[in-house]
């Protein structure tokens, strides 16, 4: 008999964990930056005592905006605002502005990195807002709040959750919010829950840590894949971690680049793990699920370049993409 699952999401970290990650989330949207297609990396990331946006443009600039030093400070973010100047061969500088306000932003649970609302993030270029992010458009400065944003569309996501048998993930998902948990039951049972309803059971685990399965939600073909032969090889330890991809659509599956604190979370978190279980390194795409996971989405042609894999695709797909590690 399988024993029942006891999840703790939201048990509080210990003063040992205080720089220990408590979410990341790296979302990639295809835009247009000074008349120039661009995939945009935005990484929200928080732990006990900080809690950070990294902003990347591939080849145009990269910035980190703390949104809150510390979790204990009276002292929150403020509105801000930093110009970017881009000299390309050939080309006229340009001049692109970020501006943001983070002050008052609301979060779906404490430990979240990325805002549920009363937030915003313009990226504009030349004068004329071409990225938006959040629900305060009014309140930008009057020169800008006049403009219409330009085209912008999430390709991709990828989270980092923390546990030891529950791993939760709320976000936007197929249109909108909504809470994704993978359970692990006893080591040898997988549950995947889609706003509190189980949608598929893998059992036998020693034997099944890798595969793919169709589940359906509001009617839609979502294509999940898993690997979980980290959890099964360190499994004496308490370490390793799970891979969970859900695709939707036939734009194939894109991850974006991983730079500054995820970056430098992998590189830290894969140290002393087996060999056999550090399957993914720095680049994504090189997990044996997500390889997978590329060549089953092209039809089993070979797998596209990694510049491709790292940008994006346009076809109207989106993958959700998540690591769940073990808590030490």
């Amino acid at each position: 008999m399988i024993p029942a699952c006891f999840s703790q999401p939201n048990t509080p970290p210990s003063s040992s964990t205080a720089q220990a990650p408590q979410n990341l989330v790296t979302c990639i949207y295809q835009t247009q930056l000074c008349n120039s297609l661009t995939y945009l990396t935005l990484t929200w990331f928080r732990t006990l005592l900080s809690h950070s946006l990294t902003i990347y443009a591939p080849h145009t600039f990269s910035i980190t905006i703390t949104l809150n030093p510390s979790t204990f400070s009276f002292f929150r973010t403020r509105p801000g605002a930093k110009s970017i100047y881009l000299t390309r061969p050939h080309k006229r500088s340009q001049k692109i502005k970020l501006y943001w306000d983070f002050s008052g932003a609301l979060f779906s649970t404490r430990n979240s990195a990325e805002p549920d609302s009363c937030f915003y993030l313009a990226i504009c270029c030349n004068g004329k807002v071409e990225f938006f992010l959040g629900d305060l458009f009014r309140i930008l400065p009057l020169q800008l709040s006049t403009h219409q944003t330009g085209d912008q569309t999430l390709v991709s996501r990828r989270e980092h959750v923390f546990g030891s048998t529950s791993y939760v993930s709320r976000g936007e998902f197929m249109g909108s919010k909504r809470e994704i948990e993978i359970e692990l039951c006893s080591g040898e049972v997988l549950r995947v829950k889609m706003d509190g309803q189980v949608c598929l059971v893998v059992k036998r685990l020693a034997w099944k840590f890798r595969g793919n399965e169709k589940i359906f939600i509001d009617g839609v073909e979502v294509e999940f894949y898993w690997d979980v032969l980290s959890w099964v090889v360190d499994s004496e330890n308490g370490n390793g971690y799970g891979v969970f991809v859900f695709q939707v659509g036939d734009g194939g599956a894109v991850w974006p680049e991983m730079v500054g604190p995820e970056k430098k979370l992998m590189k830290k978190r894969l140290v002393g793990l087996t060999m056999a279980s550090s399957i993914a390194t720095l680049s994504p795409s090189n997990s044996g699920v997500l390889q997978w996971t590329e060549e089953s989405s092209d039809g089993g042609r070979s797998s596209s370049s990694s510049s491709t894999r790292s940008c994006g695709s346009s076809n109207g797909g989106f993958s959700l993409l998540l690591y769940a590690w073990r808590r030490d």
